[in-house]
């Protein structure tokens, strides 16, 4: 039976503390892209009030969480303090699947990173790469939306049915390119057939030029606990290659770090 933490219900629950979920609505509107922001454009992108963003921020950097220059807030080190006690016990899991992804890229010349579920996003836990084919500089501890990358729909696709179902009620699709997908029935029959097939892959749904395929790891008792992948330059690698020469390969590195890798 799934928690009722995960449901949408435990937002109507006594155990809801509203001011944790408003401040962490706040915290997440800082990225790499854009790590300034002011009360105004928080509160427009969370559709909180100034009077309430501004208090919330108040608190934080009086906690040392954030700081200001009387116009803009910014996160500060004490936030990656704080996350860098779960990447590292993360990474720590991975550290041994590190020398067989390293003989992969080396064979294949083409990147390979491993990831994990976080709600709805991907978190990478480790990653080796041969070229960087995207606008965004990957590494361990990044993340990006599952539903528009190899990994995360090979994530999504072996949930639980009624988790799935309840994820992809609650989840907000976007357009990154001509081909990302944004109507929830796609979604879902393109995760049934990646749990069907065993592997999944994207076409440059997340950004132009990039496509990969991946592929779960479990468990000994079967559980998927994560996915690796193999990300080419679409101009570069055809789709055909990519299934017929590389898939094969990376199904191959799966199972040994499934042999080796103790996974919790």
């Amino acid at each position: 039976m799934m928690s009722n933490v995960n449901s949408e219900n435990f937002k109507q629950s006594k155990d809801y503390v509203q001011s944790i979920d408003r401040m962490f609505q706040i915290l997440t509107t800082f990225t790499a892209e854009n790590p300034t922001r002011s009360t105004s454009e928080i509160a427009q992108m969370t559709g909180l009030s100034r009077p309430t963003v501004r208090r919330i921020l108040l608190t934080l950097e009086y906690l040392g969480y954030v700081k200001s220059d009387h116009t803009t807030f910014s996160l500060t080190m004490k936030v990656i303090e704080l996350s860098s006690v779960y990447l590292t016990s993360q990474a720590s899991a991975w550290q041994m699947a590190q020398p067989f992804m390293e003989s992969f890229v080396h064979e294949t010349g083409e990147s390979s990173s491993i990831s994990i579920l976080e709600d709805d996003k991907i978190l990478y836990v480790a990653r080796v790469s041969e070229k960087r084919i995207m606008s965004v500089k990957l590494e361990v501890g990044s993340t990006l939306p599952a539903v528009s990358t190899s990994m995360g729909q090979v994530l999504l696709a072996h949930l639980p049915d009624e988790e799935l179902k309840e994820r992809i009620d609650r989840i907000q699709l976007q357009k990154f390119t001509e081909n990302s997908i944004v109507d929830k029935e796609e979604l879902y029959k393109v995760l049934m057939e990646i749990r069907k097939k065993g592997y999944g892959g994207v076409d440059q749904q997340l950004e132009d030029g990039v496509r990969s395929i991946a592929v779960p790891i479990r468990k000994p008792d079967g559980k998927v606990v994560a996915a690796i992948n193999c990300s080419v330059h679409a101009g570069r690698i055809s789709k055909e290659h990519l299934l017929d020469e590389f898939l094969p390969k990376l199904q191959e590195l799966a199972s040994s770090i499934e042999s080796i890798v103790s996974i919790r």
